[in-house]
């Protein structure tokens, strides 16, 4: 049967007509990482997979040479890379607007598509489904590290219902779309980020403008912003700081309050009424907008003086130390987080990154078994900070306000977006919802 006709096809009947359409990544004894180089062709690992069709994270990459010599775990546009060790069921696909080529790792086993037959990002819609997840994990072990045995075999084997071919277009047309928004999204805030955090560098770690007007030079600023910074420095126990700065007890900047969880033997303590952030949660954000756990009000009352208002500033100080994130609405942590409302809040953004370079060195110290990666409140309060005066502190929190409103809300939009698109995914994948049931339904919605 032909692609616009559809119809119930084996995996190892849409891969390509061409060598290798279906293989695995390099033993490991092919692939060490003295072979890396910091350029040449990207290697695709686990880490790389995303939650959408974007690749993420950093690349390792290899010599083109090393890339010919493994030429069958070559990868290109639009091929699909599948874990076979490791994180089994996730599913990538190759950009096309990215590299040339890419080089497969030693855990992932790779697909190139019969395009006559099969739209490649509809087969990698099929195995973000339910239905297509539960036939990568069907074959996997899960005693020590997940695999599976003999994982072609088992990719081969699995059948896919094929709707025609440009139904299968359309349907990736529309979750793509998406993604497509949701990539967008991230990678603006990434932008912002890098923006905001710029200029704090700037300004709080390489005191560019003191340097500046203690060398006679132009610091570059508006003349009432450039009168707030010092011209000279100053010894401190945290080393050469401008001078006038002071050196603070993280316990001086506001209110410190631990984390704790309410009794998971009471039932009615959870609920869908309040956040309940725990590590898992802090992961590559700077605000916490969804949490996988949340509390009852009940549970929420049930703890006092636990409750932490919007802008509240988390440390994760156990088990992952050094996670930094910022509450977006009314919230309570677990134990492991230790939290600081700043008694200004129109300073809260500039705490952030002392918080946040304070956690690069609590996550450096846990990695050597300081007690700095198990911190009590009590010892997390007494951490130094520096604390420029608090018109500074106030001017810069006022620059970057704009950049960090973005942010919450490309991250608010970004969670109303993976809802719909992980809603709207089964049912097209299943055929449960029409084409074009699913168009309308998204031409009623801002995408």
């Amino acid at each position: 049967m032909g692609g616009d006709k559809g119809g119930l096809f084996k995996i190892d009947a849409m891969k390509a007509p061409v060598d290798n359409s279906i293989a695995i990544g390099p033993f490991g004894s092919r692939m060490k990482a003295d072979l890396y180089t910091p350029t040449g062709v990207p290697v695709i690992r686990g880490n790389n997979i995303s939650d959408t069709k974007a690749l993420t994270g950093n690349f390792v990459f290899v010599s083109e040479k090393t890339a010919d010599q493994l030429k069958s775990c070559n990868v290109f546009p639009g091929d699909l890379v599948f874990p076979h060790r490791g994180a089994i069921g996730e599913v990538g696909i190759v950009p096309r607007d990215g590299a040339l080529r890419y080089l497969l790792s030693t855990s992932l086993m790779k697909l190139s598509c019969n395009e006559e037959l099969v739209d490649p990002e509809y087969l990698f819609y099929f195995f973000r489904s339910p239905i297509g997840r539960y036939e990568l994990l069907k074959n996997a072990s899960t005693v020590g590290t997940p695999g599976i045995a003999t994982p072609l075999t088992s990719l081969r084997s699995i059948e896919v219902l094929l709707p025609p071919l440009p139904e299968q277009r359309a349907i990736a047309h529309i979750l793509g779309t998406l993604d497509d928004k949701i990539e967008l999204n991230r990678r603006m805030n990434e932008t912002l980020e890098t923006m905001a955090r710029a200029l704090f560098k700037s300004w709080f770690v390489d005191f560019d403008p003191v340097r500046a007007k203690a060398e006679g030079r132009d610091p570059g600023l508006p003349k009432h912003v450039a009168d707030l910074f010092p011209d000279s420095f100053e010894d401190s126990e945290l080393g050469e700081i401008p001078k006038g700065w002071k050196v603070w007890r993280v316990g001086d900047i506001g209110n410190v309050i631990c984390g704790k969880t309410p009794s998971t033997k009471v039932s009615e303590y959870y609920d869908n009424d309040v956040p309940f952030i725990t590590i898992p949660d802090m992961h590559g954000k700077i605000f916490v907008t969804t949490t996988q756990k949340k509390l009852s009000q009940a549970g929420a009352a049930s703890q006092k003086n636990k409750m932490l208002p919007p802008g509240a500033i988390c440390v994760s100080c156990i088990a992952t130390p050094g996670l930094v994130v910022l509450t977006s609405e009314e919230s309570q942590t677990n134990q492991q987080i230790n939290t600081v409302i700043p008694r200004e809040a129109d300073e809260t953004y500039f705490w952030f990154w002392i918080f946040r370079d304070l956690g690069d060195e609590i996550k450096a110290s846990g990695s050597g078994g300081s007690v700095l990666s198990n911190l009590s409140m009590g010892r997390f309060a007494e951490l130094r900070v520096l604390a420029p005066p608090a018109t500074l502190r106030f001017s810069y929190h006022s620059f970057v306000t704009p950049l960090f409103n973005r942010i919450l809300t490309n991250e608010q939009e970004t969670n109303t977006l993976v809802v719909l698109r992980d809603t709207l995914l089964p049912k097209l994948i299943s055929g449960e919802l029409q084409v074009k049931d699913a168009e309308k339904f998204l031409g009623r919605v801002s995408v």
